[in-house]
């Protein structure tokens, strides 16, 4: 499994919260490889690693398949898409952002942006109702194409950095999606401690509803959420952040599991896997939130893959982080380890 290859074709496909289809159908033909019952269930990719034993706890590694973005609002008579926010945008980078409105076909447009000559040198960062597309169509012409509710996507395509680092858009969490994948690749042939189900859920950017679907109807005893946190950049807060290429981070925190968190951190230790620890005082703002309240509770913890640029078109990862995440999740599955 060609670990850059498998981040780069999930962050590249097209799959807003709501409109996930596309993210989850290729997600779904690599889960079959090791998961040969899998399927889409309420949009979400569920699927059942190796032989289910009688007596163990059951697992759920979970990553969220959807990504941010916009669904269009209305159409100007000028010919210009006026959208919403789906999920938490960073709209201090939008004007002149490239675009993909997927509607019955896909049409590329631009975030439109006042030249500075225009506005002053005055500077603001624009509210979502001021946000409008350019395609150069007409409003007659796009209305035969786009409808309301469709969504939009930043186009942009994963480039790589120096070493191991890449940049794209999607990697949230696409790459969480990614380090599953790589950590069944390397659980092939082994006996594990759980009985393992995969999803990768629906609609987490607004309000991790695919969980929590996923969480009633598998109800596992134990459920780690892949995702991502934020790695530190100049100017942020050290002590809230990670850091690229040191590894996982483990999640602590009073709505988690200690016991899943010191047994991630021992399953590091016994494997000589780079970690980090990520400590929040109260939820987590990742699907482990609706795994640990479903039904009776599970045991759920946080392992997240540090990001910097979080919900924009340039996020970056370091593919190290990735590997040692899938590393850490075999290392923590596998029976006797």
């Amino acid at each position: 499994m060609d670990l850059k290859q498998t981040v780069t074709a999930l962050s590249e496909v097209h799959g807003a919260s709501g409109s996930e289809r596309n993210a989850a159908e290729a997600a779904l033909e690599m889960l079959r490889s090791f998961c040969p019952d899998a399927g889409i269930i309420n949009g979400n990719v569920t699927g059942h690693f190796g032989e289910h034993r009688e007596g163990l706890p059951s697992l759920v590694l979970d990553a969220h398949i959807d990504q941010i973005g916009f669904a269009v609002t209305y159409i100007t008579d000028d010919g210009f898409i006026k959208v919403g926010n789906i999920g938490g945008i960073d709209r201090r980078l939008l004007p002149a952002q490239p675009v993909v409105i997927h509607g019955k076909r896909d049409i590329k447009g631009v975030i439109c942006s006042v030249p500075p000559h225009l506005t002053g040198g005055s500077s603001k960062v624009p509210e979502i109702d001021e946000v409008s597309i350019d395609t150069g169509m007409t409003k007659e012409e796009l209305e035969l194409i786009i409808s309301q509710g469709d969504s939009v996507t930043f186009d942009v395509s994963c480039r790589e950095l120096l070493g191991s680092r890449i940049t794209g858009g999607a990697l949230d969490d696409r790459c969480g999606a990614a380090a599953i994948l790589y950590a069944l690749e390397m659980l092939k042939g082994k006996k594990t401690a759980y009985n393992v189900t995969v999803i990768f859920s629906a609609q987490e950017e607004v309000g991790e509803r695919g969980a929590k679907i996923g969480a009633f109807d598998i109800n596992p005893d134990i459920a780690i959420a892949v995702d991502v946190s934020f790695a530190y950049a100049i100017g942020e807060d050290e002590s809230k952040c990670g850091y690229l290429g040191k590894g996982p981070m483990i999640g602590i925190s009073p709505s988690l599991s200690r016991e899943i968190s010191d047994g991630l951190i021992n399953a590091a230790k016994a494997g000589n896997i780079p970690y980090q620890t990520e400590v929040m005082s109260g939820l987590t703002s990742t699907n482990a939130d609706r795994y640990s309240v479903n039904r009776c509770g599970a045991k759920a913890c946080t392992l997240s893959i540090p990001l910097r640029n979080m919900h924009t078109p340039a996020e970056v990862i370091d593919l190290t982080d990735v590997e040692l995440t899938a590393r850490l999740l075999a290392g923590f599955i596998t029976e006797g380890e």
